[in-house]
């Protein structure tokens, strides 16, 4: 089968950065055009890309010839990393014009028919796509932080019944985008402010795990009460979580159903699936960012620490790469489910 052309809008920041990496040597698509700022447009990529990955910049992009946000694509669907600030109109304009865009940014996200999705969770509503005014579609994934914690929650909630949720995020600082946090702010400190992040964990989470009924999302019906904070870490995101159940159940019942937790991804063998979603660690020091956060590729959310809590019924601990399953390698997921259900050909 021949490769699918692709699209990287924001080719040139952090998360269209790590698309590429993710992208290069993908069996179903192949990198085809590269979308960045008109600074940027008409020079060639390795020219105008501070490239920050540990890997070189790969051969097939790299003197590729960079297009403006205003230039007219071939390509069918389109990874966006664009920065907010700019990202709405534009993904609107690709998705009237016909492409898929698989987009990382928050403008869309809380849209009534823009699916929100994590696909080992709620890969059904992908079927909001056909209610959006487009030719094309607009696709989302969460925020990073919303991503590992929707993941435990989901399996959790499905078995026992989440009534409330209480967390607090460590959260590295490639989350910021670079060049991002100033490093005399970040340095043997921690930020206890970033800047809309609690509202995107206190209500992202409930469209996730909600119902589609009637062409809409009925949202989960558990409060989520979040703090987040920057951290000195470079990549891996870390929460501490509280929970009361509706159902009361010990640690190990909850080791249990995360461990065996598996979606349509692992069922259907995609290429990114990570085998197992969640990993749960046994060992009372984890999960930590240094040691666990490639586990798997970067792809699974980590729990470790599941223990009674005093005050609710259940805490634990949890980490995940926020800029592979936080943001581009959970978007690459996407456009492969989206794909494999058939929703490319309708």
């Amino acid at each position: 089968m021949s490769k699918i052309p692709v699209a990287v809008l924001g080719a040139t920041g952090t998360v269209g950065q790590k698309f590429i990496v993710l992208l290069q040597n993908h069996p179903n698509f192949e990198i085809r055009e590269l979308v960045a700022s008109e600074r940027s447009a008409g020079k060639g990529y390795a020219e105008v890309c501070s490239w920050k990955q540990n890997e070189f910049i790969p051969d097939s992009v790299r003197g590729m010839t960079v297009k403006s946000t205003d230039d007219p694509l071939e390509s069918r669907i389109l990874f966006s990393g664009l920065d907010s600030s700019v990202a709405g109109p534009i993904e609107e304009n690709y998705a009237s014009a016909g492409h898929i865009v698989i987009s990382n940014s928050k403008n869309h996200r809380m849209d009534a028919n823009v699916p929100l999705v994590i696909p080992e969770i709620n890969h059904q509503h992908f079927d909001l796509t056909k209610k959006q005014p487009y030719k094309g579609a607009i696709i989302t994934n969460s925020n990073c932080s919303t991503m590992f914690l929707a993941m435990v929650l989901a399996p959790i909630h499905l078995a026992f019944g989440v009534e409330l949720v209480q967390v607090t995020t460590m959260q590295a600082i490639t989350g910021a985008g670079y060049p991002g946090v100033p490093s005399i702010d970040i340095l043997g400190n921690v930020v206890p402010y970033i800047g809309g992040e609690e509202d995107k964990l206190e209500s992202e989470p409930q469209k996730i795990l909600g119902t589609l009924q009637d062409d809409r999302i009925l949202p989960a019906p558990f409060k989520i009460s979040a703090q987040c904070n920057r951290v000195p870490v470079f990549d891996g995101h870390t929460e501490t979580l509280s929970l009361k159940l509706k159902n009361k159940v010990g640690p190990a019942e909850v080791a249990k159903v995360l461990a065996s937790f598996r979606g349509y991804p692992q069922e259907h063998h995609l290429p990114s699936a990570p085998e197992q979603p969640i990993l749960v660690l046994t060992e009372p020091d984890r999960p930590q960012p240094a040691r666990d956060v490639w586990k798997n590729g970067g792809m699974s959310a980590l729990v470790g620490r599941i223990r009674e809590c005093s005050v609710l019924d259940l805490k634990m601990v949890i980490l995940g790469h926020n800029t592979v399953r936080g943001a581009a390698g959970a978007a690459v997921l996407n456009a492969e489910t989206y794909i494999d259900l058939g929703y490319l050909e309708e």
